[in-house]
């Protein structure tokens, strides 16, 4: 794959690098936060090869790569003038909801720390595992090491927070990084418990500092870089140009930390508690809820981004109980029964490529990367999604009700499972299997009961039958081409075809095809498909006249363009208030080369069939 032509199209489709606000990436998306959405060519962008779909919710415009996202990242960081590997650009103009800043927030200050968590996670999983088999000594050297190795992200999780958080919300990561180190100095951690443990009080300039625990804490840090991100900029104001080399940091430095440790770190460190004990109580009184509720919501929450929300409360959980019975196991049935409703898709399907999409989405799923299957398949096809959330609710429920827990961090799927090996036995890891087994076998033949709709259009396509289908060009009411108002185009002067009545400005392209030339007058454009189809789409009658008025164009020749891909826009209502017949005419000028033009619709829409052409001509 072509990373940096793939990043260049996709940086072209969002509306270009003013159009960026900031962006990053996640396992398998870029996550865009754009001024405007509406400058964003969605259409071209999903029939880009290379481009799995595009989703836009939670405040995020999402462009969904695959498992190549991180290569088009950095092509698109290297294409613009972007900071340091963040994509983060002038936040001005950003007028979301607080609501959906804050879930925003939390994608983009933990997905960049997912990598370092997960690599520890999976560590200790596989220690666990050979320590439970006895392949290897836990009093030995190598052993102590490696319990190095695999706590270091966890107990330094602040720095790693702060950092991200910093760089999220546009303030000083270096800054940040030195107020996690205020949390987890080896004289303040002696402070805290000397005072804890003789009852004394610890004071700051005479503020009471309530001893607390900060290391592996999620929230207390958050709060912090939270509360820099005003105070750095305050300090660069009050300070004089001359100083402020030296005293914007030293005032965000005692600001901040006195902040920190007097009144955010001990909230924090409450919020989590709280937290942790609201968990415990649910898993006394209705272990088998959340995890029910979460393995069937879960495929809508990555669609809109809000499952960002829940990794805080998985990594609290670990950091406060040692283990988490809410966020992965209800997260690890339900990203299982997205693996089996693909590959049910991939069993039943007689679509060549879907076959082949579905099988290889099936397995990244069940590894515990969804999007492939999420967008490429379940989606897509409707009822395998349904499917999924069933067999995601089914082993939720079975994983709550045998109180299923991981004890370390991953994302949720088969590899993720040595997390799930507990202190006391096998009996953990077992259910965790069984849970999973459930998940994958209940959404399988979840799908082969709800049935889909196998794609017609892509399985006629690739079985070489000759000819080709047009899409319609504009949204209307379909005419034959003998109805339209001017003779020379009922007449079949210069070919067959048919026309719409538009309802809407807009004309977009009805296949994959090169533009050969756009009208001075930006009021009709000549399209030569991939097939051979040589077109001539005419907007109105006699609109020529208007000399380009009311019309704008969106593409020139030479130009290669997709189906769905905007070409003219024009001012409907104008145009016909100035007295034009807005009918618009699709000419086939070589229909001698086909046997047949057949009109598939009397509605016209975007997307939907509208010409379908055979071969066979003289």
């Amino acid at each position: 794959m072509d990373y940096k032509a793939l990043a260049k199209s996709i940086l072209d489709d969002v509306g270009g690098e003013e159009n960026i606000v900031s962006f990053t990436h996640c396992a398998t998306r870029l996550r865009f936060h754009l001024k405007d959405e509406a400058q964003a060519n969605r259409a071209h962008l999903e029939e880009t090869k290379g481009v799995m779909g595009v989703v836009s919710k939670g405040g995020q415009f999402q462009v969904v790569i695959g498992s190549d996202v991180a290569n088009v990242y950095r092509e698109l960081n290297q294409m613009g003038r972007f900071g340091e590997e963040t994509g983060e650009k002038d936040p001005s103009g950003d007028k979301r909801g607080a609501a959906v800043r804050f879930l925003d927030a939390l994608a983009g200050i933990f997905t960049p720390i997912i990598p370092a968590i997960t690599g520890a996670g999976i560590l200790k999983a596989f220690m666990a595992l050979l320590a439970a088999f006895g392949w290897i000594d836990t009093a030995s050297q190598t052993y102590s090491i490696l319990v190095v190795f695999s706590d270091a992200a966890f107990y330094f999780l602040p720095f790693l927070i702060a950092y991200s958080a910093a760089r999220k919300l546009n303030c000083n990561p270096v800054m940040a990084m030195s107020m996690a180190g205020i949390l987890l100095h080896p004289n303040f951690i002696s402070l805290l418990s000397n005072a804890q443990q003789s009852g004394g009080a610890l004071r700051f300039f005479g503020l009471p500092v309530t001893p607390a625990t900060y290391a592996s804490s999620v929230i207390p840090i958050m709060l912090t870089i939270w509360v820099m991100s005003y105070v750095e900029p305050f300090a660069d104001k009050i300070s004089p140009k001359p100083v402020r080399f030296f005293t914007k940091p030293l005032l965000t430095l005692v600001i901040t930390g006195t902040v920190a440790i007097t009144l955010l770190g001990p909230l924090g460190t409450i919020l989590g508690d709280y937290l942790a004990e609201g968990i415990r109580y649910l898993n006394r009184y209705a272990s088998w809820l959340v995890p029910l509720l979460l393995g069937a919501a879960s495929p809508y929450l990555v669609m809109t981004g809000t499952h960002y929300g829940l990794i805080p409360i998985g990594i609290n959980n670990i950091a406060t109980a040692g283990f988490d019975t809410i966020v992965g196991p209800g997260m690890l049935g339900s990203n299982i029964a997205q693996g089996g409703a693909a590959f049910a898709v991939a069993v039943k399907t007689k679509n060549r490529r879907m076959k082949q999409e579905a099988y290889s989405s099936g397995i990244t799923a069940v590894c515990g990367i969804t999007e492939p299957a999420l967008y490429g398949v379940n989606l897509k096809l409707k009822r395998p999604l349904i499917a999924a959330s069933i067999g995601g609710a089914v082993s939720g429920l079975y994983l709550g009700i045998t109180g299923v827990g991981r004890y370390t961090s991953g994302s949720p799927g088969l590899l993720a499972l040595p997390g799930y090996i507990g202190t006391e036995g096998l009996s953990n890891i077992t259910n965790a299997v069984i849970g999973c087994a459930i998940a994958f076998a209940v959404a399988f033949f979840a799908t082969f009961l709800l049935g889909f709709e196998d794609p017609k259009e892509a399985r006629e396509k690739e079985e070489g039958k000759d000819g080709e289908v047009l899409f319609s060009p504009v949204r209307g009411a379909v005419l034959p081409l003998e109805e339209v108002g001017d003779p020379t185009f009922a007449d079949k002067v210069l070919g067959d075809g048919a026309a719409i009545v538009p309802e809407a400005g807009l004309l977009v392209s009805p296949a994959h095809a090169l533009v050969e030339s756009v009208f001075d007058t930006a009021h009709a454009v000549n399209l030569t498909t991939d097939s051979g189809a040589e077109l001539l789409i005419h907007i109105g009658i006699d609109t020529v006249n208007l000399k380009g008025k009311y019309f704008r164009a969106l593409v020139k020749g030479g130009e290669r363009v997709t189906p769905g891909q905007p070409l003219i826009e024009f001012d409907a209502e104008k145009i016909k208030a100035e007295g034009y017949d807005l009918t618009t005419s699709v000419i086939v000028i070589n229909y001698a080369d086909y046997a047949d033009l057949k009109i598939c619709t009397k509605d016209a829409a975007e997307g939907r069939p509208f010409l379908e052409l055979k071969k066979g001509g003289n």
